[in-house]
C-alpha cells in the first residue's frame, strides 16, 4: 500500500530570561495525544545567544516526544502479536 499522511505538529518555544522552553504536540492516527517537553538553561557567563536555547530546548522536546511515539508503536504492535515489544530507540 502507497500513502501519505500528513502529521501536524504544534511546538511552542518561550524565552525567559537565561531559561528556554519548548513544548511540542501531536495527536496520533488513532486520536492519541502526545507530548514532549523540552528545557535549555545558559549558564551566566554564556553570551546571549537565543537560537542556541532554542535549537537545545526543541531537541530535547523532540526527543521525548520521539521515545513517546516509539513506546506507542510498541504498545500497538505488542497487542496484535500478543506478547511484549521493545523498540530500542
Amino acid at each position: 500500500m502507497n500513502e501519505t499522511r500528513t502529521i501536524n505538529l504544534n511546538l511552542q518555544v518561550v524565552e525567559a530570561g537565561a531559561k528556554t522552553t519548548c513544548d511540542v504536540g501531536m495527536t496520533t492516527g488513532d486520536g492519541q495525544a502526545l507530548h514532549g517537553h523540552g528545557t535549555a538553561r545558559r549558564h551566566p557567563d554564556d553570551p546571549d545567544v537565543p537560537q542556541i536555547g532554542d535549537e537545545i530546548a526543541v531537541a530535547r522536546a523532540l526527543f521525548e516526544l520521539a521515545h513517546k511515539l516509539l513506546d506507542t508503536a510498541a504498545h500497538d504492535i505488542g497487542e496484535r502479536m500478543h506478547r511484549k515489544v521493545h523498540l530500542p530507540a
